[in-house]
Formats: C-alpha cells, structure tokens, sequence
C-alpha cells in the first residue's frame, strides 16, 4: 500500500546511522522508522484514553465550583479525621488565587 509524503528534520548523524542501518538491514529508511514507530505504540491505549477506574467513578460527585481547592482539601480531611472542624486555621500569609 502506497504511503503518504513525510518530511522529517535530523542531525547529520542520525540521518546517516539510519541510511547505515538501512543498508545493512536491506530495508528504506522510511519502513524502518514505520516498523519502529509500529512497534513502540503497538497495544499502548492513546494519551487521552481514560482508564477502566478513571471511567467508573465519572460523575460520581459534583465539586463545588464556588470553593478554592485549600478550602476543599481542608474539609475533606476534618471529615476523614472525625473532627468537625478544618484541622488548622488558614495561615494569614497564604495568597488567595
């Protein structure tokens, strides 16, 4: 099957390595990088999949939108902890976001 046109910059170095190993391999440098490039992401799932866990808990809770993230954090942990209360006043010098 006839492929598309790609251009791809190197160092000189690598360029002839790869005409080198080409060679040797009697192969083109084009089907060995398609070869490589075919065996690295072979069976890897795509950088935005999500995975089985990460899809199950989807929309299992609703984080208020009108609270910063310190003031989430902190009652999450004054829960987790029995206490009623955040486990430490916020610290005066803190920068609000």
């Amino acid at each position: 099957m006839p492929g598309s046109k790609l251009t791809l910059s190197a160092d000189k170095e690598v360029i002839e390595r790869a005409e080198k190993l080409a060679e040797r391999q009697r192969r083109r440098v084009s089907a060995m990088f398609s070869r490589s490039l075919m065996a690295t992401t072979r069976g890897r799932p795509s950088p935005d999949a999500q995975g089985p866990i990460t899809r199950q808990a989807t929309g299992l809770i609703r984080i208020p939108t009108n609270k910063r993230d310190q003031r989430l954090l902190e009652e999450a942990l004054a829960r987790f902890s029995g206490a009623g209360r955040p486990c430490h006043e916020p610290d005066a010098n803190l920068t609000e976001f």
